[in-house]
């Protein structure tokens, strides 16, 4: 299927669905201790939580439902892996709750991240949805349509903003890790003037969608789960995105696995600052 012949409409309705069902779990477990209960582990390889299993469920429900009414996809989900619905010739990525660290500790942003692709590389993704539960902000991505933050068209044309001396106002860090802080440390310091760490991988990015962050940057190697719906609101968002040391910038593939670091920015130079962390990063 090409991206042309794609119809965003009932996966919008489905995520939305997914949104309030994934909301019925956060409020059933109001408390660190609720949510920190560990029954497994993941296909992505992290420990699943109890907040993670329950929202994949109602996540998974809702694809169920699409496949019924005539949808074929096969999904790639951080805890089960890929299950198939009928066909490969689309992907859908499936994050329940990035930033499941501030989910479980009850505090900043975690939100639900869905991806739908005509292809397994990041560059075939034509729907991305990105719901912040910590914000209630909804940001939606169509290939070739532009990009909205709850339903309000994003402005392609914001600009980086970039000091006389050369630095982002604003870089965004993830997977900040101390060690790779430090390590990347001089790089960060000739790259930007603050630094912000959401601890949510596509909340970050959406946050380079609005011009809020000029740039940002994951210090360590991201999976397309985490990345692939955000990716795609900053660059209908008119923002650049790169996935350095593969063989083009979109080339990661949408699985379970990290790859390369994400980098995103407003523009070309914004852009290649981030790149310049990353790939500082990967010497430490």
């Amino acid at each position: 299927m090409s991206s042309s012949h794609f119809d965003p409409a009932p996966w919008l309705d489905a995520c939305r669905r997914m949104v309030s069902g994934i909301d019925e779990v956060l409020a059933d477990h109001a408390t660190t201790v609720d949510r920190a209960v560990v029954v497994g582990l993941g296909e992505g390889g992290d420990r699943t939580l109890v907040i993670d299993e329950l929202a994949e469920d109602a996540v998974f429900a809702e694809l169920t439902k699409l496949s019924e009414d005539g949808l074929a996809f096969t999904a790639v989900g951080e805890e089960r892996g890929e299950v198939d619905f009928g066909s490969r010739d689309i992907a859908v990525l499936v994050d329940p709750i990035d930033g499941s660290l501030n989910a479980k500790r009850v505090g900043g942003p975690c939100a639900l991240s869905i991806a739908v692709a005509t292809g397994w590389t990041v560059e075939d993704v034509v729907f991305g949805f990105v719901h912040d539960f910590h914000a209630g902000e909804e940001w939606v991505a169509v290939s070739g349509e532009g990009a909205t933050l709850n339903g309000l068209p994003l402005d392609p044309s914001l600009p980086a903003r970039i000091r006389e001396d050369g630095k982002v106002e604003i870089l965004g860090i993830e997977s900040a890790d101390p060690r790779w802080v430090v390590g990347a440390g001089d790089e960060l310091l000739n790259a930007a003037y603050r630094l912000r760490a959401l601890g949510a991988i596509a909340v970050t990015l959406c946050q380079v969608a609005a011009a809020r962050y000029d740039a940002m940057v994951s210090l360590r190697d991201c999976r397309a789960v985490d990345a692939a719906a955000a990716q795609l609101v900053v660059r209908e968002a008119g923002g650049l995105v790169c996935f350095p040391g593969l063989d083009s910038p979109l080339a990661a593939p949408l699985d379970l696995v990290g790859h390369a670091p994400v980098a995103a920015g407003r523009d070309q130079q914004s852009l290649d600052i981030a790149i310049s962390v990353a790939a500082r990063a990967a010497k430490e």
